[in-house]
Formats: structure tokens, sequence, C-alpha cells
């Protein structure tokens, strides 16, 4: 009979431990002093932006509003300056005048996976009371990136340069036809 009990007994331990099996890892429970800091995700970088800045007659630099829609005046200058937060790539600078001609000058451009720094210097320097417009776009094909590889919207912006008018110096006179004898 003590051999039946002892038989039921270790039976009925052994079916509940088959029953319960081996206990969970213990989840990971938090003290109730510390906060749970929720992981973020990494934020994108803000797009690539521009700034105009142009060699002020007082020696210092002005920066030049890039506002779509806005036509900022700027002083009469020989030095225009862009830059950029990131790297450009496959990427092309010009000046236009008002018949839309591309002006001619001396350009540098500085380029790093940080920024570029693309400087315009012209040999006269922008006439007053006319309008320029510079253009950034795509040296090949229809679109450029930065250094982060994501596509950079084209930059087409237009200001004028305070003052009236100037007119074009007249032509020269014909010159007199001498009388033979």
């Amino acid at each position: 009979m003590r051999l039946l009990r002892t038989g039921l007994a270790a039976s009925l331990c052994c079916g509940a431990l088959f029953l319960l099996g081996c206990p969970d890892k213990p989840s990971e429970t938090q003290d109730a002093g510390v906060a749970a800091v929720p992981e973020e995700q990494p934020k994108a970088p803000p797009p690539t932006t521009f700034t105009l800045s142009y060699q002020a007659p007082d020696a210092g630099f002005a920066q030049v509003s890039l506002e779509p829609g806005d036509k900022p005046l700027i002083e009469q200058t020989s030095s225009l300056e862009l830059r950029t937060d990131h790297g450009l790539r496959n990427y092309r600078v010009r000046l236009f005048d008002e018949a839309e001609r591309a002006m001619v000058s001396d350009d540098s451009a500085e380029e790093s996976d940080s920024g570029l720094v693309y400087r315009i210097h012209l040999p006269q320097p922008l006439k007053t009371g006319f309008s320029y417009t510079l253009v950034v776009d795509a040296q090949t094909g229809t679109s450029f990136t930065d250094s982060l590889g994501r596509d950079v919207e084209e930059l087409r912006t237009t200001f004028q340069v305070a003052g009236d008018k100037e007119k074009p110096a007249p032509p020269p006179a014909p010159a007199k036809k001498k009388k033979r004898r």
C-alpha cells in the first residue's frame, strides 16, 4: 500500500511538472523608479537650402532673399556668393541678364559634403536698374542631388540692382566721307 501511495504521489508530481513545463524566461520588468525611454526614430535631415549674398560697397556681405515670388533689390556689385548646407552633385550655376543671356564671369567653387561655396566674380559690376536671374540646375540630365543622394529642386531666383536704369551709350557718330578732288 505504501508503494502504491508513493507511486501515485510520484506520478502526480511528474504529471504536474509535465503540464506546467519549464518556467518562461522572466520578462524584463522595469523598476518603478525608472522611466522607460522610447527609442527615437532618427530624424531625416532637412532638405538642402541655398543662401545668396553679395559684396556690398561698404566691404561687407549682404544676404539676398530667396523666397519664391520675391524680387529683392541689391546694391551694385561684382561679387556674388552662393552657399548650400549640403554638398551638391551634377549641378551648374549660371547668372543671366534681362535678355536671358548668360553673364561672363570668373567662378570658383569650394565643394565638400558639408556644403558648397560658389563664388561668382564679374569683370564689371551689375548695371543699376536691371534685373538678373541666378539659376542652379542639373549639369546633365534632368535632376541633381545633394551629398546625401536626395534630389534637389532647381533654384531660379530673380533680383534687381537698385538705382535708375543705366542708359546705353549712344552709338558713335558715322565718320564723314572726305571728298576727292
